[in-house]
């Protein structure tokens, strides 16, 4: 397999598990926040949103970013 492949197949699960995991995190803080205030719906607030969407812009980048990586180490 060429090593740009591998490398971006490692770099989109890569990008899977940080996307799920701070997804995770974010959702057990915003049901944390909703139970202190009595609340039912469990809902991201404004700082959530955009932090989840910058993360997102920058985990679309990670495969191709080590696709070159791993393509470069491989030639040396």
């Amino acid at each position: 397999m060429h090593p740009a492949i591998s490398g971006a197949i490692t770099g989109f699960i890569v990008a899977i598990v940080l996307f799920a995991f701070d997804y995770l995190m974010l959702r057990r803080a915003a049901a944390e926040r909703a139970q202190k205030n009595h609340k039912t719906v469990v809902e991201f607030d404004q700082t959530e949103r955009s932090r989840m969407h910058s993360l997102f812009r920058f985990l679309l980048g990670l495969p191709v970013l080590f696709a070159i990586g791993n393509w470069m180490l491989s030639k040396a």
